[in-house]
């Protein structure tokens, strides 16, 4: 009688606290936070910068591969010039990149 009553509290101190079960979630969530998540967070927070400082003269690269060179800049929408003749009016939101000075023209 006494073995089985060692063997029963035995069994009840091995139990682990309930909050041990989650500790797997909440480490997946902070892998999938840090690896996923924050990354993607700043590089649309760099993106966002980067348009807003987006000024005349500056060529870009808009989000459907347009290559132009910045006309006008409003607050909502931008005036690309594309080639002789060709100006096209795109939201500013969908200007992808910005090309440093000194990169090579879409062109040659």
């Amino acid at each position: 009688m006494t073995l089985d009553l060692l063997a029963a509290a035995a069994g009840a101190a091995a139990a682990p606290p309930a909050w041990i079960s989650f500790l797997p979630i909440i480490g997946m969530i902070a892998i999938f936070w840090f690896l996923i998540i924050r990354p993607q967070m700043r590089q649309q927070k760099e993106h966002r910068e980067k348009v807003a400082q987006m000024k005349k003269g500056d060529q870009v690269v808009t989000a459907g591969g347009l290559v132009g060179k910045v006309v006008k800049v409003d607050d909502v929408y931008v005036e690309l010039d594309l080639g002789p003749n060709v100006r096209v009016k795109a939201i500013k939101a969908t200007i992808g990149d910005i090309i440093l000075p000194g990169g090579t023209p879409a062109n040659d």
